[in-house]
């Protein structure tokens, strides 16, 4: 892991975003699972995953299958990290609201839920039980009445037990053994065995989030994810072990995942760097992580926690860790980041099963605009108006004439009308 000054140190990173061949190729199976629905959803399966669909959709004896199969500590971790992440979103609620004027106006918000959501959980290679909560449990906080989830299938042609035993604790049982693209395109256009969504979450590969990105404005989409990344900005008391230990959490999950240290102390940049040498060498994910460490693995060293900050900033990490003496001191000061975790028994993985918070995140400097995964993003919102014969007699003139400066004739009129009739 490279050590840079902070001059020699560049906050832009180039993510690749797909290959004309790949946006082809994406564009051709949303196409034909538009026109052939189940049957080019099959088709694909079998090509992309080496699986024949008999049932598409997961039986009842699978997930009974799952409930036997699963470890019951893991079932235990699951039901409490699933209650934790309820509780912490169940406190982002809001509510309809009216106000009312003297004159008789009343304005308002009507919220409603999305009536069906899609859920995208990766699977075949990898499973995510995780993923299953965090999608799922803000909207169903939210009031969303019915979820569709859609995972690829293992080589034995099942979901894997902990993504199933995850949907059960939950109580999301409409489940398919679908992935990829056309996994998008069912979830969008609708098949024989798949009714369409009006949005869909979860993070996929660079097929799934191409076809994400081709969908957008046929349904919703929570964001275009990309690979995931670390910050961690650190002082001379924090610890290089667990510094370390944080970065490759990070460099794990993908050889185009980012890990950077961000410090003041050019000793704990160096104790850092052997550190990740040394703990590297003995993951099983190894290959993954020292490649991310190899092409996106930095440490940076500032003159200043002044510096630090603008470095955090101007980066927007998906995770930012404060391993710093005082972190609530500097929390003010942090303007973009997706989630922010404080001192050093914050790890990230805590936020990333447990605590309750969302580990749905913006990444790739999105954190300037974005948030995480929350309530809000199953809401839709409908403005309420009710205007009084008061104020459209007091304020019809004013409407007129800024629907007039914009060209909008029948605008005026629609106005004019009234007050016409209304003065006789």
């Amino acid at each position: 892991m490279k050590i840079v000054d902070v001059a020699n140190f560049s906050t832009r990173r180039d993510v690749e975003t797909g290959t004309e061949t790949q946006r082809a190729a994406v564009l051709e199976i949303l196409q034909a699972v538009k026109q052939e629905g189940d049957v080019a959803v099959r088709r694909f399966t079998e090509q992309f995953d080496r699986i024949q669909l008999t049932e598409m959709r997961v039986t009842e004896e699978e997930f009974k299958e799952a409930l036997r199969n699963i470890a019951p500590e893991v079932r235990d971790a699951i039901r409490e990290a699933a209650a934790n992440i309820r509780d912490y979103h169940s406190r982002q609620i809001r509510q309809s609201w009216m106000t009312t004027r003297d004159s008789g106006t009343m304005l308002g918000q009507l919220i409603r839920p999305l009536q069906r959501v899609g859920l995208y959980v990766p699977g075949g290679t990898a499973a995510y039980p995780s993923s299953v909560l965090m999608n799922a449990i803000p909207a169903q906080v939210a009031g969303v009445e019915e979820i569709a989830m859609v995972t690829p299938p293992g080589k034995d042609g099942k979901v894997n037990p902990g993504v199933l035993v995850a949907a059960y604790e939950v109580g999301v049982n409409e489940i398919y053994k679908v992935g990829g693209a056309q996994a998008i395109a069912a979830l969008t256009y609708g098949t024989e065995t798949l009714k369409p969504v009006d949005k869909i979450v979860g993070p996929g590969n660079i097929y799934v989030a191409l076809a994400k990105r081709e969908v957008f404005g046929l349904v919703d989409i929570d964001m275009v994810a990309g690979p995931s990344e670390i910050v961690v900005l650190a002082d001379s008391t924090a610890n290089p072990a667990y510094v370390a230990a944080d970065l490759l959490s990070q460099a794990e999950h993908d050889v185009m995942a980012s890990a950077v240290l961000v410090t003041t102390c050019r000793e704990l940049a160096q104790a850092v760097q052997q550190e990740v040498e040394a703990q590297v060498a003995v993951l099983p994910r190894k290959e993954i992580a020292q490649a991310s460490i190899r092409d996106y693995g930095v440490i940076c060293v500032v003159n200043s926690m002044e510096q630090g900050l603008d470095v955090v900033n101007r980066l927007a990490p998906e995770h930012l860790e404060l391993m710093v003496e005082e972190p609530m001191a500097y929390v003010g000061q942090i303007k973009n980041a997706g989630a922010i975790f404080l001192g050093p028994y914050s790890s990230e993985p805590v936020g990333d099963y447990f605590a309750g918070t969302n580990h749905v995140l913006p990444t790739n400097g999105t954190a300037r605009f974005s948030s995480p995964l929350n309530v809000d993003d199953f809401l839709k919102k409908s403005s309420l108006i009710s205007y009084s014969r008061q104020d459209l007699l007091a304020h019809g003139q004013k409407i007129m004439s800024l629907a007039r400066q914009e060209g909008l004739e029948a605008h005026a009129r629609a106005i004019q009308i009234r007050l016409e009739n209304e003065r006789k």
